[in-house]
């Protein structure tokens, strides 16, 4: 069966969804394409049923669907295949319908690999541990030298330690203080929390000064530069924005869409347009 031809809507799930930037994004792209496909944002609520989700995905009008916070773990048990960095991480961004089936990618691993182009990162200091942590680690196996893990939730950070020490890594959780206080000496500072959404948000590790070989990596995008990236260009280190990290990732479900050569050019085309309005 030939998805192309015979579907037509792309979802984005997630409980904040109708607020996210994939909508405007995605859809003046599929529009130049030749508009045989739309995306549509659809909020699901934490707690929603999601077997209605999983139903409504199978329908022969869906093409398929991004998936976001907080449901991206469930993505990776509702599918009947999935990738090896879904395997791996245990959370997907991207369901795809073909065959009556989900097939589960995750993007969010092939964007960060690519951001960070495969440097061994000496101490990583994950601040954050769900989803998008999950997809931080998978992509940095085998680069690793120590990784440190904090999280609000106790529970989602020992999870993230389990994946770690599955992966191989040397790994250790953290208080959310002790893990600030250990980015100052960090190669890796991983922001994979909400932090910086709030234009007076701090740095999310509190703005203390960083090794020199620092990289700053932050998942959040908005209308505004995070406290997080304006302390990393202020320190003159290298840093990936959540602009950048949606950018990546968007460019990594062309191949897996089967969407055109030209998507790349005008996905970042588009992007500079957004952010240049703000």
């Amino acid at each position: 069966m030939d998805i192309q031809n015979l579907a037509s809507r792309l979802f984005l799930i997630g409980s904040e969804a109708s607020r996210a930037m994939s909508p405007g994004l995605w859809n003046p792209v599929l529009e130049e394409l030749g508009g045989r496909w739309s995306y549509e944002a659809w909020d699901v609520p934490r707690g929603a049923p999601m077997s209605r989700v999983r139903a409504r995905l199978l329908g022969s009008d869906v093409v398929a669907a991004n998936v976001t916070m907080p449901h991206k773990q469930w993505a990776a048990r509702a599918a009947d295949t999935v990738s090896e960095a879904v395997r791996l991480s245990g959370a997907s961004n991207l369901l795809i319908r073909k065959d009556g089936m989900l097939a589960a990618h995750n993007t969010d691993v092939a964007a960060v690999a690519a951001l960070l182009g495969g440097r061994h990162q000496r101490h990583v200091v994950m601040l954050g541990a769900g989803g998008a942590a999950r997809a931080a680690l998978v992509a940095l196996k085998g680069l690793a030298g120590r990784v440190t893990v904090a999280d609000r939730d106790p529970e989602a950070a020992r999870q993230l330690h389990a994946l770690a020490g599955q992966l191989g890594m040397d790994a250790e959780t953290a208080t959310w203080a002790d893990a600030q206080e250990q980015a100052s000496r960090a190669s890796l500072i991983v922001n994979a929390t909400p932090v910086g959404k709030r234009s007076e948000d701090a740095p999310v590790w509190g703005g203390s000064r960083l090794a020199g070989d620092a990289f700053v990596y932050d998942f959040v995008y908005a209308g505004h530069v995070t406290g997080t990236i304006a302390a990393a260009r202020e320190q003159g280190l290298r840093h990936a924005d959540g602009w950048d990290h949606l950018r990546a990732q968007a460019a990594a479900m062309i191949p897996l869409l089967g969407l055109a050569p030209q998507t790349d050019a005008l996905l970042q085309r588009t992007l500079a347009a957004i952010q240049a309005k703000g």
